[in-house]
Formats: C-alpha cells, sequence, structure tokens
C-alpha cells in the first residue's frame, strides 16, 4: 500500500506524490518511513530527504521544520526544501562562497555567526544535493 507524502515549505507545496518510502534527516538522525508507519511528530534537522517510487529515487536538500507520519500521510513542513533536479550547481556554488566569506569576514555577533554558519550549512546541503544529482543523474533502483 503506497505511502502519500507531501512536503510543504512556507512558499509552496514543493512535492505531493504516493510514494514506497521515505528517508528523511530527523534532529536526532536520519529516520525512515515505510506504509503503516506508527504516528510520529519529529524536528526535522538539515539534511537529505530521499523519497523510493517504484525502481526510482528522488532526492530534496531539506532544512528544518517538522514531521507528521499519520498511517496513510506522511506530512513533512520544512523551512526549505529543494528538489536535486531543481538545484542550480553553479548557484548553490557561489552560495557557499558568499557564506564562507562572511563567516571569514571578522567578528561576529552571536546571532549574526549562527546565521552565517546555518546559511553555510544549507549552502554546502544544497551544493551536495546538486553535485550527486549531477553525476549520477536521475536514479533508478534495480
Amino acid at each position: 500500500m503506497p505511502l502519500l507524502l507531501e512536503i510543504v515549505t512556507p512558499e509552496k507545496l514543493a512535492y505531493s506524490d504516493t510514494v514506497d518510502a521515505v528517508l528523511l534527516p530527523g534532529s536526532e538522525g536520519e529516520l525512515g518511513v515505510l506504509p503503516h508507519h506508527a504516528p510520529l511528530v519529529s524536528m526535522l534537522g538539515v539534511g537529505e530527504l530521499r523519497i523510493r517510487k517504484g525502481a526510482e529515487t528522488e532526492t530534496f536538500a531539506i532544512a528544518g521544520g517538522f514531521l507528521q507520519v499519520r498511517p496513510d500521510k506522511v506530512v513533512v513542513m520544512a523551512e526549505m526544501a529543494d528538489m536535486a533536479a531543481d538545484i542550480d550547481l553553479e548557484r548553490a556554488a557561489e552560495a557557499r562562497r558568499e557564506a564562507e566569506r562572511a563567516l571569514e569576514g571578522g567578528f561576529h555577533e552571536g546571532a549574526d555567526l549562527a546565521q552565517a554558519r546555518a546559511a553555510l550549512q544549507v549552502a554546502l546541503l544544497r551544493q551536495r544535493v546538486a553535485e550527486r544529482r549531477h553525476r549520477e543523474g536521475p536514479r533508478r533502483r534495480g
């Protein structure tokens, strides 16, 4: 029995389809969700969300938010969710360089330092996800 997955950001519904399995970054480590999973609410971390549907695998770069698992549906409410296929590799690399320059720029207040580190973490994630997609192309299992 397939599982309905919805990935929602503050800006849009990023994904909605039935899937066979979802692997995602929880705040305490990676979580795997299959159909008939026990109900669960969890915080999300920063990392890769992988969707398995038949022989295909799709990847998203996600950051922050919450996960709600119901027996028939998984809802991911993420602060940021970018499908690997939609990430521009050059823009991701430039965002990483900008975040590194901001960190190297000298003295930071506590909040500014945390924001700069978070920006670098997201930029590195987006670049890693985009590079893997570029190297491997659309992924098929089997």
